[in-house]
């Protein structure tokens, strides 16, 4: 059973965080590219598909820390602190994509389809490569963590 959960573990990083992280990091682009000419559909186009793409993703995601807890139960290593700092981690990457970069897309968005100029585009895809940048540092910690796992007892 062991096996069959961390698959589907795997699976579902990179299904789903796979195409959130290159899906954020290619919106402040975008978002420049769409504010610098208004009158251009394919870059509005572009942020409305690479939002989405990162709401729907970030959603399906939830099935990386189920599938990775009920891979953790059956090695038995809930109580391993690579396994607690990997949780808090992926908590932090979770509530930065649901609390910062989704909203602040979404304000982007909303702006770029009303040619609202008040909003500074620049501003905002400077403020979102960030947050996406460090978004996609704690998952490449939590990656590093997974693979190496610091005083490990599964052999591996």
């Amino acid at each position: 059973m062991t096996k069959l959960f961390l698959s589907l573990h795997v699976l579902a990083v990179v299904i789903a965080i796979g195409p959130v992280t290159v899906a954020a990091s290619m919106f402040p682009r975008a978002l420049r590219t769409a504010h610098g000419d208004p009158g251009d559909g394919d870059a509005r186009s572009t942020l409305r598909l690479l939002h989405r793409i990162c709401r729907v993703y970030g959603a399906v995601g939830i099935a990386v820390p189920v599938f990775g807890l009920a891979t953790a139960g059956s090695l038995g290593v809930l109580g391993s602190g690579w396994l607690i700092t990997s949780i808090l981690l992926t908590a932090a990457a979770a509530g930065l994509l649901v609390l910062r970069i989704l909203p602040g897309q979404d304000g982007a968005l909303t702006a770029v389809q009303a040619d609202d100029d008040t909003v500074t585009a620049p501003a905002v895809a400077a403020r979102l490569a960030m947050l996406t940048g460090v978004f996609n540092l704690l998952w490449a910690v939590v990656t590093v963590l997974m693979i190496i796992r610091p005083g490990s007892t599964t052999g591996a």
